[in-house]
């Protein structure tokens, strides 16, 4: 089938786009359209053209995967077409409908005539992936909207509804009834009064006090843009329009798009952007699998998980089951509930009537029977499997056949958990990260005996919650769990070796992480991980599983919510404050397990934690548990405040390059009372880094 279908009629060429998902304009689009838009302007017949989409709209743009490759610069460029588009001697219509975004957008601001329907969205996105719109878009769009409308819009990247820009330049038409008729009205119009071309570039752009606006600008977006450089140079390229002719616009435009692309920001921002578009592929599930219908749903513990998985299902709008074992822990789940939403109705996202109305799709209950006809049931009950066994034995009891029974265990074998029912293909790991109803990371667990189409169903769920999902096969901890227990055994041995708490944190702050160790770890709660030392002690009683958290746990420091752990906190403060007891307890503890004290640096600190992430993801993809190294980055990044602009751990060592790596985790290996075992390059990353290849190149078990 054509991605162009081409049909004239009363003299008007109508060119559709059909290139799902998006109507992206890769080299084969562009070659076609090229030739589609010369033969209508070649032939007499014709005497207007529209453009117009099918599917989810106009175009969502270039197609970023030709994104620095010879395709993206192989002519007809985008650059090239909008140019022959702007140039064509009739008149050319976009009629936009659905998303018209990116290149798509800078292809309607090249045409001559803008038909859209009243729900029809636009934006220029580009800034999200380090980049500017770099087909004219600084360029134009200021000419139609104004500068500082088009500068909020290009600076933030956001979705702007039509209606919004109604009476602006940007549309000759805004359509309630069948856009493609607006569209051939129009255009008939245009041939029977005998109105030719109008391009937007021989618009006026003027503003009073331009260039007291363009530094006010300059200075707002320096404040906020942080590490990324696309958000001002942004500003620049809208500048430059302001202050010269169209052609020199678009040649510094064009400069300064050549010189993101360049950036190591950029690159971070689109690895970002294909991985999670990755991520939803998995190798041996086919697109075509059928899924079953979710509707209606059961939670099993109203707690801080219970409560915000529930939230989560409730404003995607599916009804709750929410069990609980005690009318007491009931109402104390349904008013935590209520009280989370307090912020939104502060806010005024969220209003009275609505808020009801969410909260009536919860049907309380302190017992099982209201679950046997759900579509789903997903436990979030205390992390200790003998709970989990009673859960789940009764679940297999009562649960209607062919609804999937998930668990929302961060760390335990999930595998053993699908043998406590005699429906282990049902079973699936639905691990929800803390709040459920905020954050977007969702780890679906697929067991050994997980159906295909119990997964593809999960995913799909994913999708509706507006969650970003990533498979995980079945390990201690998952993905992200059993990286973190690296990246904190890292921090220990930094601890044991002479630095606190409070440096390591500034050290990883200062690198990008949202949080350091110790105060994310105050954040969860320091019983967590006790009780997981606890469990293992027992499990491998030959190993040594103790820690310096233990002793501040038996002190009853648990972090934030004693108001002590790493550090203290004042009575209603979240502010962490080093704490002199902690720092005696530690050098105790160093003391009495025989550690010598030495300074230590932040690069050593930052390199140690980092690479120690890397070297158990690099273990993690080669034991299958992960299908692809960019499903690690998109846990890491989304579920443990990894730093966007350096694209995932994964990522990150592709960009320092993996022979540097191995070599500083071999250098590390060889230290004084190093954890040899814990040091030594992972096997796929020492091969990978013998052959100068990257995690990126590596297919893994998802080819």
């Amino acid at each position: 089938m054509s991605k162009l279908g081409v049909e004239t009629t009363h003299g008007v060429a109508v060119l559709r786009f059909d290139n799902p998902p998006v109507n992206s304009f890769g080299l084969d689009m562009r070659g076609l359209l090229w030739s589609a838009l010369s033969g209508a302007e070649a032939d007499p017949a014709v005497g207007a053209v529209i453009l117009i989409g099918s599917g989810k709209g106009f175009s969502g743009g270039a197609d970023i995967r030709e994104f620095g490759t010879p395709k993206s610069y192989a002519e007809p460029n985008l650059r090239t077409l909008l140019r022959a588009i702007e140039e064509c001697g009739k008149p050319v219509i976009a009629a936009i409908e659905g998303i018209c975004m990116g290149g798509g957008l800078e292809m309607a601001l090249a045409c001559h005539y803008r038909v859209a329907a009243t729900s029809a969205r636009v934006a220029l996105p580009e800034v999200k992936l380090g980049l500017l719109p770099g087909a004219g878009g600084t360029q134009r769009l200021p000419r139609v909207i104004g500068i500082e409308a088009a500068l909020n819009m290009i600076v933030s990247g956001t979705q702007v509804d039509a209606e919004q820009l109604r009476g602006t330049a940007l549309f000759d038409v805004l359509s309630e009834g069948d856009l493609l008729a607006s569209a051939r009205d129009f255009a008939q119009g245009l041939i029977a009064e005998r109105r030719g071309p109008r391009r937007v570039r021989d618009l006026s752009l003027t503003m009073p006090n331009a260039e007291a606006y363009l530094q006010f600008a300059r200075n707002t977006v320096k404040a906020v843009a942080g590490p990324y450089p696309a958000p001002g140079a942004c500003v620049e390229a809208i500048a430059a329009a302001v202050q010269g002719p169209f052609d020199a616009g678009m040649k510094r435009e064009r400069e300064l798009f050549s010189q993101l692309m360049a950036t190591p920001e950029s690159a971070a921002l689109r690895h970002i952007f294909q991985a999670e578009r990755a991520a939803s592929h998995i190798g041996d599930v086919p697109e075509s699998t059928l899924t079953r219908p979710i509707n209606h749903v059961g939670v099993i513990g109203a707690g801080t998980m219970g409560g915000g998985i529930t939230m989560t299902f409730i404003n995607a709008g599916v009804p709750v089951v929410l069990l609980e074992s005690t009318q007491d822990a009931l109402d104390r789940g349904l008013a935590g509930i209520r009280r989370n939403y307090q912020g939104a109705l502060r806010k005024g996202t969220l209003d009275e009537a609505s808020l009801e109305r969410r909260l009536a799709l919860i049907t309380p209950t302190l017992q099982y029977a209201p679950l046997r006809d759900v579509d789903l049931v997903v436990e979030a009950v205390f992390e200790n499997m003998e709970v989990k066994q009673q859960v789940f034995e009764k679940l297999d009891d009562v649960v209607k056949q062919g609804a999937l029974l998930a668990s929302n265990t961060s760390a335990l074998n999930l595998d053993l958990i699908a043998k406590f029912t005699r429906r282990p293909q049902d079973v699936i790991g639905l691990h929800f990260f803390s709040p459920a109803n905020l954050m977007r990371l969702l780890e679906v667990v697929r067991g050994a005996r997980t159906s295909k189409d119990v997964l593809a169903t999960a995913m799909q769920l994913a999708k509706r919650l507006g969650k970003i999902a990533v498979v995980s096969g079945v390990c201690d901890g998952f993905i992200g769990n059993r990286m973190v227990g690296r990246y904190a055994q890292a921090a220990h041995e930094l601890l044991m070796a002479g630095a606190l708490p409070q440096q390591i944190d500034a050290a990883l702050q200062n690198f990008g992480m949202a949080m350091g160790p110790f105060r994310m770890n105050d954040l969860a709660g320091l019983d967590i991980g006790w009780a997981l030392r606890k469990r293992r002690a027992a499990e491998r009683p030959n190993m040594d599983s103790s820690h310096v958290a233990d002793v501040l746990c038996e002190a009853g420091r648990f972090g934030q919510k004693t108001g002590a752990g790493w550090y203290r906190y004042e009575a209603g403060s979240r502010n962490a404050i080093p704490d002199p007891e902690v720092t005696a307890i530690i050098d105790s503890y160093r003391a009495r397990k025989g550690f010598a004290s030495r300074a230590l640096s932040d690069a050593e600190i930052v390199e140690r934690c980092i690479y120690a992430l890397v070297n158990e993801g690099a273990r993690i993809i080669e034991d299958g548990i992960a299908q692809r190294s960019s499903d690690v980055d998109i846990v890491y990044l989304n579920g443990y405040g990894f730093p966007a602009y350096r694209g995932g751990p994964m990522f990150y060592a592709d960009q320092t390059g993996l022979l540097e790596v191995e070599r500083a985790l071999r250098r590390i290996a060889s230290l004084p009372g190093a954890d040899v075992a814990f040091w030594t390059p992972a096997p796929l990353l020492a091969r990978l880094a013998q052959h100068g290849e990257t995690f990126s190149a590596f297919k893994g078990s998802a080819s």
